[in-house]
């Protein structure tokens, strides 16, 4: 039985290459301490899984962005208007700077030139560049930053093991740019993989793996015929000396069980974490040289694993496949924090209970050790710590929370009235024009304001002197709306870290921890709060700040808060019970604190649902569970209040064609999107759907340093009342500020509130 790895987060335990990317877009270092910073990152996580037991180490799951976008590269498969030309006109070479342009949208002169679409990867919090692909797109191996890894890491003594998509996701994630099947670009793209394992096999590679998590979605008869004649060519045309790991994560791929078991490859990876059931089915289809990989830790999240029961369920299995079994993470470890050895201020309910990415991997070594030294005295100790584990988790339960969510009825779930009563009574209490304009909610987390906060958490300035400097960033933060003219205004959210963290830590059955971040793209990384028990809210969050920025002003100002399913999704949540209970605890705690904002005079509150499509499994024949509680989650944390308070939602980064209903059925008052990158496309579904509540499309992409002009949010607004009637529609970025600076987000507002005024005019 052999220790597998399907891919290490890149981050670094204490984000190193986050920093060092900031650092060279600012241009305070140069390229060369970026990739120096890059190059003892991937030292360092290769040999953790060395040490670990993994004979095959995965290269290639590093990216200086993403590595959708990097695949890209390798591919020739990036946008021209991004690529740097030489003096004869001919395109140069793609290098580093041509991913950043693609994904901060920047030319070769350093002009504006539209990002790339960014949307999350299948059902993770993880964001990538769609690829942009025209029926006339040719692929060939366009840059080497894959080969030098190879290289690289062979060079340390390590046997290297190329990851990356497979050709059918490939084209199953990009975008067309005119109307054309995407898989006819298949035959072209099956050329350039046949360039690439020939590569990989000139360098002494022995295992490739190719990932292909669309094999977990419900695929057309064509996209099935894809599967098959991809991996039927490549292994006709790869050297004899390569062999092919097939790896499938994130739901059962067992629906294409006859399918995959014809297909000629050496090794199958299934997820066992999301779907065990489906191990039987290819066990038996097995041949008799295949290596089976099988994901039995769960590479999405954080909690120590039950190796004791692992290893009784896969000991059978091992004794009859021998070194033909793979043990393996369920996917990635790119969504696990990295390691919990740095971790030296846990909560006691939060010790002994945690497993990050390095963790994970000797995990899979104690598992191999319970089945090999069985009855061994180290075996005793990790049966030891397990039961240990489950006991301090039993400990963590809160009746009183159970019994709530046990005694909701159908009316909690409700507004008193629909939307066409509610917004006359919104109308009349708030007095907007046509068009209202409003921002998302935070507005630019400065220096000194992340300062001001580091400097309070080390108990270096009083709670007295910190609330007194807030204060004045919130009165400087209203004061600057009110210049621009925004009808709608927010506070800011100065005092807040993170949209996820900063609620989770004033709950009950929220844990956090200090170094736990995770990649949600670029340089942008999360850190998420750990459910570890029933959750509730103990006292009032947000009102304090809200009153206060209230205070300031007679225009509305939103109160502002992140949804139950946000919350649940961006958390790493517990294992022992459902999902949607934990959903409904949250939705209870955001449903308190919604009633004593509309108590305390907010008329306006937004509840943020980012990730709200995010959960949707892969199989859309699993959908409607999902959407059932989710929907109902988010109702009930909105229903409490009378029908004058208005309810916004703001989602971002989602595709809403196929989810239209559901996001009909949550009944927010407002829904904000994105919707700048996709230059209104998202709009169709609405349009199609003739959604009946109001929207708010953003005109600004804020994940760009751009500054949109006038003109060109003119033009997005029209194109958004061609699709959805005026009267319907509100004016805002795609979604908060935080990340950008003042003198980016001033002028680029004030062209949004220049642009609405022009249409008012027009309409």
């Amino acid at each position: 039985m052999k220790i597998s790895s399907l891919g290490f987060p890149r981050i670094g335990r204490q984000r190193e290459l986050k920093f060092a990317l900031e650092r060279y877009w600012r241009g305070e270092a140069a390229l060369s301490e970026l990739k120096q910073v890059a190059s003892e990152l991937k030292r360092t996580h290769w040999q953790w899984q060395a040490d670990a037991g993994v004979e095959f180490v995965p290269v290639g799951d590093f990216a200086y962005y993403d590595q959708v976008l990097t695949l890209s590269a390798t591919l020739n498969a990036i946008p021209e208007r991004h690529r740097a030309t030489q003096a004869d006109g001919s395109l140069a070479a793609i290098d580093i700077d041509t991913l950043f342009r693609v994904a901060r949208g920047r030319s070769q002169t350093g002009q504006h030139a539209c990002a790339a679409e960014m949307t999350k990867f299948f059902n993770t919090n993880y964001h990538y560049q769609v690829p942009e692909l025209s029926a006339e797109q040719t692929f060939e191996i366009a840059f080497e930053q894959l080969f030098d890894e190879v290289t690289e890491a062979q060079q340390l003594g390590h046997q290297a093991k190329p990851v990356m998509l497979g050709p059918v996701t490939y084209l199953y994630l990009s975008k067309s740019l005119t109307e054309f099947n995407k898989l006819s670009l298949l035959p072209q793209l099956l050329l350039a993989y046949e360039q690439i394992l020939s590569r990989f096999a000139a360098q002494g590679v022995s295992w490739v793996q190719l990932d292909e998590p669309v094999l977990a979605a419900d695929l057309t008869d064509e996209w099935q015929q894809a599967i098959n004649h991809s991996y039927q060519f490549l292994a006709q045309k790869k050297p004899t000396s390569l062999n092919i790991l097939l790896a499938s994560y994130y739901g059962s791929i067992a629906h294409h069980q006859a399918l995959v078991s014809a297909l000629p490859v050496e090794g199958l990876h299934l997820d066992l974490v999301t779907a065990p059931e489906q191990l039987d089915v290819f066990v038996n289809a097995l041949s008799s040289q295949q290596v089976l990989s099988i994901g039995v830790i769960n590479g999405r999240n954080v909690w120590a694993a039950d190796v004791d029961v692992i290893a009784e369920q896969v000991s059978e299995l091992a004794t009859t496949l021998g070194d033909r079994l793979w043990i393996s993470p369920s996917c990635s470890l790119l969504h696990c924090p990295v390691d919990v050895e740095v971790e030296t201020q846990l909560m006691s309910p939060l010790l002994g209970q945690l497993a990050f990415a390095k963790q994970k991997l000797f995990e899979l070594n104690e598992i191999h050790q319970l089945i090999v030294e069985q009855g061994s005295a180290t075996s005793q100790a990790i049966i030891d710590r397990c039961q240990q584990r489950r006991l301090a988790k039993a400990a963590a339960a809160n009746q009183q929370v159970v019994d709530r969510v046990s005694q909701l009825t159908a009316d909690d779930f409700e507004r008193s009235s629909p939307f066409a009563s509610r917004i006359i009574a919104q109308q009349q209490k708030l007095g907007l024009p046509l068009l209202p304009t409003t921002t998302i909610g935070s507005f630019p987390q400065t220096p000194a304001i992340r300062g001001l906060r580091n400097r309070w958490r080390k108990g270096e300035i009083n709670d007295s002197d910190y609330r007194l400097q807030l204060e004045q960033v919130t009165q400087d933060t209203i004061s600057r709306q009110l210049k621009l003219g925004i009808d709608v205004l927010v506070h800011g959210e100065a005092e807040r870290n993170d949209m996820v963290e900063y609620f989770g830590e004033q709950l009950e059955g929220v844990g956090f921890t200090q170094f736990g971040w995770v990649q949600s793209y670029g340089s942008r990384c999360v850190k998420p709060p750990l459910i570890y028990g029933d959750v509730s809210r103990p006292k009032p969050m947000t009102v304090d700040w809200a009153t206060y920025a209230q205070s300031l002003t007679d225009k509305p100002v939103k109160g502002m808060l992140t949804g139950p399913v946000t919350i649940l999704h961006w958390s790493f949540a517990r294992e022992d019970i459902p999902r949607k209970d934990i959903a409904n605890q949250l939705a209870l705690a955001v449903r308190d604190e919604v009633v004593d904002l509309e108590k305390a005079g907010i008329g306006i509150i937004q509840i943020d649902e980012p990730a709200f499509r995010e959960g949707l499994p892969i199989k859309q024949s699993q959908w409607a569970d999902y959407l059932s509680w989710a929907v109902g989650a988010f109702k009930l944390s909105a229903a409490g209040v009378e029908d004058a308070t208005q309810i916004h939602t703001h989602m971002c980064y989602s595709e809403f064609n196929d989810t239209i209903n559901a996001i009909a059925a949550m009944d927010a008052d407002v829904i904000t999107i994105e919707t700048s990158r996709s230059r209104m496309e998202l709009l169709n579904a609405f349009e199609d759907f003739r959604y009946p509540n109001d929207i708010g499309p953003g005109v600004y992409d804020i994940h760009s340093p751009n500054i949109p002009t006038v003109e060109e949010m003119v033009d997005l607004i029209t194109k958004a009342s061609e699709k959805i009637p005026v009267k319907q529609l509100w004016v805002n970025p795609d979604c908060g500020l935080k990340t950008r600076t003042w003198d980016e987000v001033e002028p680029a507002l004030r062209n949004m509130i220049e642009a609405t005024k022009v249409l008012r005019r027009r309409f």
